[in-house]
């Protein structure tokens, strides 16, 4: 249902479209020439100084501010569909977010930041759930693929992506307006403004973002309220340059989310007919959950950012500090089942976490000695994540009595603890000669951490780390021609251990602490590749092949999990413990294995005429397991992961697992559960109507190759589909304004992208009454439903934008 806002927003932008087409038609007999062509340079600051793209010896997409625009990405997730082989996602409770790039994963359910690719924000490391977010005046996104750590911030063995946002100008007033509206209830307004307070000098750039939507759309069958989200979030940003030897920069950002949403559901029978009917049928194309309430999710956001620069002599000093701090409170449903009908279960999540990093760098401004370049520099990082939160166990009351719940026994669990890394790191390029470069660079990394989980007052859990590691990168490069670039490059990356969050058991066994707390991660990666510049620079191709070996990577179970006894505490009404029972739990545990990633990516750009250019990306990438041990479901104890299937009771699981609380298996297989082939189509057509408007047509289509699941999962594998998005409207030549109605996702595609074993609810159920107390059993209920993600619904829209003086 549309609300008024939505009208009057379609209302205002039917308005403004109408009245550039009433010049348009005006001067419709006057034929319009503009027939010039600027070749597009695009600079990036991969390597800590800008450079044309096709200069750079790595694998890097460029997003512009002008394509996040032109395309309406709204949320950071978005920027997938311009880097075939990158994956962004959120955790449907709020938590976090993840990256996935060269054929591996990476889960934020852990401790640290340290991820497979690394998030920056105004050159400054920072949470990937900070910036999978809503998005607003955004100056560059740059995903850059590869071992990174030796020019800037943390190792990382894929990949980072760069944050800049749009910096003041300090010389003329300026701003812009952006405003869309949509048919399945989005409302986004974006805008900025720049005012010079000195010319020349000083100056500040105010920016904001409101935004609510509908989410994935899915609703509940048995609720009316709607799924919900709504964003507000604003920016202030100072600049001064008192001289031109020095130069400071400082922002403050904070955003603000609350949403309603329900976890989708299927009914398991839609893919296996061997399963039982659900009462309610449920198709992937209905969004629909089987939930009685919304999960609810708040979060709160504010990041500090500030820089200062130095130059003299030819050099330059930086320094680059940044605070951030995350709010984050959700609700998760235990009764996933919904075996108890009439209300949901909700463990409550309580998080407050706090990061603070520091570096200072010395590089050059004029290279040295005619022929070198040089970073070196000092990086300091702290984050201290406590987590809260009550963990619910359902009592049920004996079939003679109702069979009701009666009573939620509630653990309180809290997770502290703090991480520390300093390192020193360099990088060196010697230019020799003209067509050849040569670059390599070291970093030395110290890290420590501590982790406790503490389980109503009682440590039950702890780890502690404090390693050092040193690792390196280098390149070389040779300019057959001005227009043809030849690479070779290496590097090693490292990643302190990661401490998984989610197991709550207080009686954690040997084999359950060891896919929690796991070693250090190191990798070591080959690269090799071209970049040619070709007619006249209206077109280029580049591609680049690699191949990287990791140790003790980090792969997590998918799904719902691996099944294991998880010992609960059981309370009394008066919130006393009475002794403690064992139930069958689900949860994602990780381990560390062996893994070996091969890839291919390149990139044709083409400039057809200054009227039209189309782009085409594409990457290969698949990432095996060899020979490691992860947890799995082994119940027939040999030792392959079993076929999905039911939840088995704690009896069946007790005999399997015996003290070891779960199963681990020996497995070779897939180590990211993503298509190996991806690819992106881009293309505009732009015509001038008169001299003072310009008519475009856009498109943007994403395929990605077929993608096989879980191997234990027979029902999870994802055939092979595209996503197309059009854009259609007019704008003014010089880039002042622009009228567009878009369609995204314009088939109407759906597909299963993940799918769980089919959801389950443990409970203890009442056997009988003693003078001290009710006994109980731990007894599991196994729904006919699954739980799903699947692609975006289908969206028609408008975008109207409005820019003046420096934008």
């Amino acid at each position: 249902m549309k609300t008024m806002s939505t009208y009057y927003l379609m209302g205002a932008s039917v308005m403004a479209l109408a009245a550039p087409m009433q010049v348009a038609a005006q001067d419709a007999a006057q034929p319009v020439v503009r027939e010039t062509y600027d070749p597009n340079v695009i600079i990036v600051e991969a390597r800590r100084r800008e450079e044309d793209v096709q200069d750079v010896p790595a694998v890097i997409n460029a997003v512009t501010a002008a394509a996040i625009g032109n395309l309406n990405f709204r949320e950071f997730t978005e920027v997938k569909t311009l880097a075939p082989g990158l994956d962004l996602s959120v955790n449907a409770n709020g938590i976090g977010g993840n990256a996935r790039l060269r054929g591996v994963n990476f889960d934020a359910n852990a401790s640290g930041n340290n991820g497979t690719v690394e998030f920056y924000y105004n050159d400054a490391p920072i949470s990937p759930g900070v910036i999978l977010q809503q998005m607003y005046d955004i100056g560059q996104i740059e995903v850059q693929r590869g071992p990174q750590g030796t020019l800037r911030g943390r190792a990382s063995p894929s990949g980072s992506i760069t944050i800049t946002t749009r910096k003041p100008d300090l010389n003329e007033i300026g701003g812009f307006l952006d405003m869309t509206g949509n048919d399945i209830g989005t409302l986004n307004f974006k805008g900025g403004l720049n005012v010079p307070i000195i010319p020349g000098i000083a100056a500040i750039r105010v920016a904001g973002l409101w935004d609510e939507n509908e989410g994935d759309r899915v609703r509940s069958i048995y609720s009316n309220v709607s799924p919900h989200s709504r964003t507000k979030s604003g920016r202030v940003s100072g600049l001064v340059e008192p001289a031109d030897w020095i130069k400071l920069e400082g922002s403050y950002q904070y955003m603000d989310r609350d949403a309603r949403t329900y976890d989708q559901a299927i009914s398991f029978s839609e893919v296996n007919p061997a399963a039982a009917p659900s009462d309610v049928l449920i198709t992937a194309k209905d969004r629909l959950s089987i939930q009685e309430e919304p999960r609810t999710i708040n979060q709160r956001f504010d990041i500090y950012n500030w820089r200062a620069e130095f130059a003299g002599m030819g050099q330059r000093l930086i320094y680059q500090g940044q605070h951030s701090k995350q709010q984050l409170v959700s609700t998760d449903n235990v009764d996933d089942g919904n075996f108890f009908p009439g209300r949901d279960i909700n463990q409550i999540t309580d998080t407050v976490a706090k990061g603070t990093s520091h570096e200072i760098r010395l590089q050059n401004q004029e290279r040295v000695a005619g022929m070198f370049d040089y970073v070196v520099g000092f990086f300091d990082s702290k984050l201290n994540p406590p987590t809260a939160l009550t963990s619910p166990t359902i009592v049920r009351l004996p079939t003679s009595l109702g069979g009701g719940i009666a009573q939620v026994a509630i653990t309180n669990v809290l997770r502290t603890g703090n991480s520390h890394e300093q390192s020193f790191f360099g990088n060196l390029t010697a230019h020799l000669g003209e067509a050849t470069e040569l670059s390599g660079g070291l970093r030395q990394i110290k890290y420590k951490s501590q982790n406790f989980l503490a389980v109503n007052g009682n440590t039950i859990a702890s780890d502690a780390q404090d390693v050092k590691k040193l690792i390196y990168s280098g390149s070389i490069k040779h300019n057959f021609t001005p227009d043809l670039l030849v690479y070779l490059s290496t590097g090693s990356s490292f990643r302190p251990g990661i401490n998984v969050v989610g197991d709550f058991n207080i009686a954690q066994s040997a084999l359950e602490k060891s896919f929690l707390n796991l070693p250090p991660e190191t990798s070591k990666s080959y690269e090799a590749g071209f970049k040619s510049t070709l007619l006249g620079g209206r077109a280029r191709f580049n591609m680049t092949a690699y191949y990287q070996k990791y140790k003790n990577f980090p792969f997590r179970v998918p799904n719902n999990g691996v099944y294991y006894v998880n010992t609960v505490a059981i309370r009394n009404a008066q919130g006393v413990v009475t002794g403690t029972a064992q139930q069958v739990g689900s949860f994602n545990f990780v381990g560390a294995v062996p893994v070996t990633v091969k890839g291919l990516e390149s990139e044709l750009q083409l400039d057809i005429s200054d009227r039209w250019n189309v782009g085409l990306t594409a990457s290969y990438s698949i990432g095996k397991i060899k020979n490691g041990t992860i947890p799995c479901n082994d119940l027939n104890g040999d030792g392959v992961p079993d076929a999905v299937g039911s939840a088995p009771s704690l009896a069946q699981l007790q005999a399997a697992v015996g003290a070891n609380n779960l199963s681990a298996c020996a497995v070779s297989q897939r180590a990211a559960f993503l298509p190996p082939f991806t690819a992106t189509l881009q293309s505009e057509y732009k015509l001038p109507v008169t001299d003072k408007v310009d008519g475009f047509l856009r498109g943007l289509v994403n395929y990605s190759g077929k993608s096989q699941g879980d191997p234990a999962n027979n029902f999870d594998n994802v055939g092979a589909f595209a996503l197309a998005n059009l854009y259609a409207g007019i704008r003014d030549p010089e880039g002042a304004w622009e009228v567009s109605l878009f369609a995204k996702n314009l088939f109407d595609t759906t597909k299963v992208l993940t799918r769980t074993t089919p959801l389950f609810t443990p409970y203890q159920q009442i056997t009988g009454f003693t003078p001290t107390g009710a006994t109980t059993a731990a007894q599991t209920f196994t729904s006919t439903y699954t739980g799903a993600t699947v692609t975006p619904p289908r969206e028609f829209g408008l975008n109207v934008r409005f820019f003046f003086g420096s934008r």
